[in-house]
Formats: structure tokens, sequence, C-alpha cells
């Protein structure tokens, strides 16, 4: 298999998001999450993110569980879908072993205990602010303006678990 390129990975990453932002299901969901304006500054992320996973470039500095965390209306079902249109954008795009490789690494952080956690469905939302806190609580280097999506971080967190 000759080397995946950071050029099929931004390919492969526009593609998908330009699907993901039609799709009926996940498009409220992004939409909720991120500003339109904001969507080149996402886009530059997850190129960092799957060059990262891919290619080994670390550059990538996130909290990918934070982040779910915070969304509002992410469903377990809906990381299924989510796979199964980037497995068949990858298909569409990259040559078969190129694919396979997206779909394998797709498959394995999408089972990432990191990844795979949802709340469960009617959390209050001062319960999913505890979740969140908890889990940043001592990483704020992983965002350096101290945002998340319609979270903003105070410096001493007023929940206890």
């Amino acid at each position: 298999m000759t080397a995946i390129a950071e050029h099929e990975i931004v390919a492969l990453i526009d593609a998908f998001y330009a699907k993901v932002r039609r799709d009926e299901v996940l498009a409220p969901v992004f939409e909720r999450a991120i500003a339109a304006a904001a969507w080149p500054v996402h886009l530059a992320k997850m190129y960092d993110f799957w060059s990262g996973a891919m290619l080994s470039t670390g550059r990538y500095r996130g909290n990918p569980l934070a982040v779910h965390l915070a969304v509002e209306g992410l469903e377990e079902g809906m990381f299924a879908r989510w796979l199964a249109l980037f497995r068949a954008t990858a298909e569409a795009l990259l040559s078969p072993d190129h694919a396979e490789a997206f779909r394998t690494r797709s498959e394995l952080i999408a089972k990432s205990p990191k990844l795979g956690v949802v709340l469960p469905a009617g959390l209050e939302p001062a319960r999913r602010r505890r979740h969140i806190f908890a889990i940043i609580r001592n990483k704020r280097s992983i965002c350096t303006d101290g945002r998340w999506p319609k979270l903003k971080i105070p410096e001493q967190s007023q929940f206890t678990l």
C-alpha cells in the first residue's frame, strides 16, 4: 500500500463534512455545536486529528471526550450513522487500501472509551456540566481560549461531584 497523503485527508474530511452538513440526522447536531463561521476552524482541527491518526504527525491538540460530552443532542445511534457516512465517503474518494485503512481506524476510534461515551438521555444540564468539568478540570491546556461549544469553563468550577 502506498502512503496516505495529507491531500487525501483534506479531501476526505472536506467531502465527509459536506455530507454531514446535509444529513437529516447529523446536520442539526452539528449546526447547534458549530457556528457557520467556525467551520474552517473545525475542519482544520479534523485535518490535524486525522493526520495524527493516520500518519502519526502529532498535530492534533484536543480532548475529544470533553468536546463530545458538551455537544447537545448527541445520541449513541448517531455514531453508527457517522461511521457509515465516513466509510462511504472514503470508499468513494480513496483507493481501496486507503479507504480500508480509514475505515479500520475510524471503527477503532469509535470503540474507544474516550470517544464512545454518550451521556444518558435526559440528563439534566447541571449533571451534564458536572460530568464535563470532572473530565476537563485539570486539562485546561486542551483548549487555548478556555471555551467549548456553548460552554464557558470558569477558572474555579462551581460544580462538585
